[in-house]
C-alpha cells in the first residue's frame, strides 16, 4: 500500500506581502532554488523541529538529548532545545545537498550544484542522488563527490569509415555538378 501523502510546506497567509516576497526572492537567489515553494518547504521544516522541541521541553532529559542528537547528526548546531527553537529557514537551507556541494567548493555557483546534482553526477558514498533537496548528515558530508563522465570519442570501424567517405564522394559530387549549373 503507498504511503499516504502528507503536507510538506504552508502557503503564506498574506500573499502580497512586499516585505516577504523581497526576502523570498534574496533566498531564491543565494541558494539557487527553483522557486519560492521550496523556502516555504524549509520554513515548515523547521517548523516542525521547532514545535518538537517544545513538547519536549517538559519531557525526561533523555528524550531531549536524542531529539539534540539527532539534530546534530543532521548537522544543525544545537547543544540544547533554546537554540532548536533558534533555527531559521536559512540553518535548514545551508543542509541541503545543493548548498553543501558549493560550501566545498565541488561546484562554482548554486545553479551550477543544483544542475550537477539533477544530471546525476554526484554520488554521496557510491550511491547517485538526484535530489538538490536532500538533506545531508554530517556522516555522509565525507562521502560527497562528483562522478562526471563525458563521452569518449570511439574509434571508427572499417564499415563507418567506407559509410563516411561515400558520403563526402556524394557530397563533392553534388558541389561540382551544382557549380557547373551556374
Amino acid at each position: 500500500m503507498p504511503k499516504r501523502k502528507r503536507k510538506v510546506y504552508n502557503r503564506p497567509r498574506k500573499l502580497y506581502d512586499s516585505a516577504r516576497i523581497l526576502e523570498e526572492n534574496a533566498l531564491v537567489n543565494k541558494y539557487g532554488l527553483k522557486n519560492k515553494r521550496e523556502v516555504w518547504k524549509a520554513d515548515f521544516a523547521v517548523s516542525k523541529m521547532r514545535n518538537a522541541a517544545k513538547k519536549l521541553i517538559t519531557a525526561p532529559e533523555d528524550q531531549q538529548e536524542k531529539f539534540l542528537g539527532r539534530q546534530k547528526s543532521k548537522g544543525f548546531n544545537v547543544n540544547a532545545l533554546a537554540d532548536v527553537l533558534a533555527l531559521t529557514k536559512e540553518d535548514y537551507l545551508g543542509r541541503r545537498l545543493q548548498s553543501v556541494l558549493m560550501k566545498k567548493g565541488l561546484a562554482r555557483t548554486a545553479k551550477q550544484a543544483r544542475q550537477f546534482i539533477t544530471h546525476k553526477h554526484v554520488t554521496i558514498d557510491g550511491n547517485i542522488i538526484d535530489s538538490p533537496s536532500h538533506i545531508t548528515t554530517v556522516v555522509e558530508e565525507s562521502g560527497i563527490g562528483l562522478n562526471i563522465s563525458l563521452p569518449v570519442k570511439k574509434e571508427l570501424t572499417a564499415e563507418e569509415k567506407e559509410i563516411l567517405n561515400e558520403i563526402k564522394e556524394i557530397k563533392e559530387e553534388q558541389k561540382e555538378t551544382g557549380e557547373e549549373k551556374e
